[in-house]
């Protein structure tokens, strides 16, 4: 069924909520939602009180690894984790209290799937603990109007569009290295202006393993939609709209109560 789940972006080592398709290498033109004082570890505590497991930790670049590891030793087996994992760091992640570390870029080197990568990462950290981020945005093919819309996987903080494409045969194959799918719409991550429903029910038909939808949330209705569009089957985080985050759109203890019923 249908859950909230909680969210934990952290850049320069602080909680803050960042449009998506803002984010670059340099920091030029980063558009910033939300900031606060408290720690991460606030947050976390905050969710393990209310029992709100699944949670993501996302370190948007370099200098997070000490605030995402506080939130992860304030609820252990709690939350999840990503950015900038990989087959080397991956299991000091699960020591320090994640349940699963979530992986994007370094499994696609320049571009392309890394399967000797995928498979090592695989079975260094266990499937069932390892979540895949197929974070993607919509593409336009030329001389295709009227047909179904398609995705492709964006990598380096949804920086770069690599030529694979989020179809039911990839997300079959996929699925047999890893124990959930998170997949942000980066075309409208962090904007409040509608989530993208084609990609949650595709989803919802196509994704063989259990599978969480990030991207334009704004509302409590949201939640009750996706749940309708997606017979249940995909989780949804909801960030920059929330009261936590600074947000007017959903109130965070209606998001608990959601759960709880």
């Amino acid at each position: 069924m249908t859950k909230f789940r909680p969210c934990i972006d952290l850049h320069d080592g602080r909680v803050k909520q960042i449009v998506g398709s803002s984010l670059s290498d340099s920091g030029a033109g980063l558009k910033t939602n939300f900031e606060t004082d408290r720690s991460p570890a606030w947050f976390a505590e905050l969710y393990k009180k209310d029992g709100i497991r699944g949670g993501h930790v996302i370190m948007l670049g370099k200098g997070n690894e000490q605030a995402a590891k506080a939130a992860l030793a304030a609820y252990p087996g709690g939350l999840q984790v990503g950015g900038g994992i990989t087959a080397d760091n991956a299991k000091e992640y699960l020591d320090a209290g994640a349940s699963h570390v979530i992986v994007t870029s370094w499994i696609f080197p320049e571009g392309h799937l890394d399967r000797e990568r995928l498979e090592r990462l695989s079975k260094t950290v266990g499937k069932k603990h390892l979540v895949l981020d197929l974070s993607c945005k919509r593409v336009r093919i030329d001389g295709a109007n009227g047909a179904a819309p398609r995705w492709k996987i964006a990598v380096n903080r949804w920086q770069t569009l690599i030529d694979i494409e989020i179809t039911a045969e990839n997300l079959a194959d996929l699925s047999r290295y890893c124990d959930e799918f998170l997949i942000h719409a980066a075309d409208v991550e962090g904007k409040q202006q509608g989530m993208d429903d084609e990609l949650i029910v595709f989803l919802s038909k196509h994704s063989p393993i259990p599978c969480t939808y990030a991207g334009g949330a704004r509302t409590l209705a949201d939640l009750e939609h996706c749940k309708e569009i997606s017979n249940g089957k995909i989780d949804l985080t909801i960030g920059s709209a929330l009261d936590l985050f600074g947000g007017t759109g959903v109130k965070y203890d209606d998001c608990v109560k959601f759960n709880k019923a």
